[in-house]
């Protein structure tokens, strides 16, 4: 769904990845990269010619995507993906924070953040070609627990926030394009899916901020029970929320839960479910055509007039405009 934000201009400052001197050169003029990058432009180009927004694949969990004219920010609930991108940028607005990638970075959200997301392109000739695959914290959990899995470097400082971007490389990128090949040969998908999938995830566990991929299933860990804390209030999102319950499940203190959790998703438990609330509200309205006082009850909020106040901060436009804008400007999903 599309808005508008009202305002982008308190942002803070724009969060790159850290390198190696000289390792974007490196990347950018290895013939094997560039023409690694170039068939996956051209695999895309392919697969989405005549179409706008998101596509499914033969390959599950597996999302293309193409976007001409892209309209305002959007904001969404981003899942646990890996994200990599052929033509154009992203920019992702998490709180105050500000992540971009590119052709030559990949992006990783490790638990469900509610985020902000523009696409960029250059001209309509050039769109934004990109695909995304979900990120199952089963196959991740199957995988740290081989033995065989080299130890990685432990979890540094500013890698707790539950999204990153880092560098693409050779082998991670020759990875994604087997896998985007058996969109070709459904026949392939039930075997080899599964076999690059878990290699994908090994790359993305040995490279550049993975340790915060393995703390996220790890047992125990603070970023784990953080997930556990942020599975909790998705279920129950519509329900009022008792911090010192969901504390107690997840075996922290109150004080404990309010920092890490800040941490991960860069607002507290009560920002995410109010979040949670207005972009199910919206979904509500927007789409399945609900009054503004019964998407209100239906997310859990008593007062209407709360919730308009609220919509309205969030969203830039009371529940009404927002609907009259967005049925003026609809443009798909990012």
């Amino acid at each position: 769904m599309d808005l508008d934000l009202h305002s982008l201009q308190d942002a803070g400052p724009l969060l790159l990845p850290d390198a190696a001197p000289g390792a974007a050169d490196q990347e950018r003029d290895d013939p094997r990269f560039q023409a690694m990058q170039q068939e996956l432009l051209q695999l895309l180009e392919r697969y989405t010619t005549g179409a706008e927004g998101m596509l499914a694949t033969a390959i599950p969990n597996m999302e293309i995507y193409r976007i001409t004219c892209p309209t305002g920010p959007k904001h969404a609930v981003q899942k646990p993906v890996f994200a990599v991108i052929a033509q154009g940028s992203k920019r992702i607005f998490v709180g105050d924070e500000i992540y971009e990638y590119d052709p030559m970075h990949y992006l990783v959200a490790s638990v469900d953040l509610p985020v902000v997301g523009k696409v960029m392109v250059t001209s309509p000739d050039e769109p934004y070609l990109g695909l995304r695959l979900e990120l199952d914290t089963q196959e991740i959990g199957e995988l740290i627990g081989d033995e065989n899995l080299p130890a990685a470097a432990s979890l540094g400082e500013g890698a707790a926030r539950g999204l990153y971007v880092n560098r693409l490389d050779v082998d991670l990128l020759d990875a994604v394009l087997r896998l985007l090949r058996l969109h070709e040969t459904p026949r392939d998908v039930p075997i080899m899916a599964p076999m690059i999938r878990r290699e994908i995830l090994y790359r993305l566990l040995m490279n550049g901020q993975g340790a915060l991929l393995r703390q996220t299933v790890l047992q125990d860990s603070q970023m784990n029970r953080v997930a556990k804390a942020i599975r909790l209030i998705k279920e129950g999102y519509d329900q009022a929320l008792r911090i010192e319950d969901v504390a107690r499940e997840v075996h922290m203190s109150v004080s404990s839960l309010h920092h890490h959790f800040k941490l991960v998703t860069a607002m507290s438990p009560l920002q995410y479910q109010k979040n949670l609330r207005l972009q199910e509200a919206r979904k509500l309205i927007l789409t399945a055509d609900a009054s503004v006082a019964t998407a209100a009850h239906r997310v859990g909020y008593e007062s209407s007039s709360q919730f308009s106040r609220e919509y309205s901060r969030l969203f830039g436009a009371p529940p009404l405009r927002d609907k009259r804008r967005w049925q003026e400007e609809e443009a798909p999903v990012l």
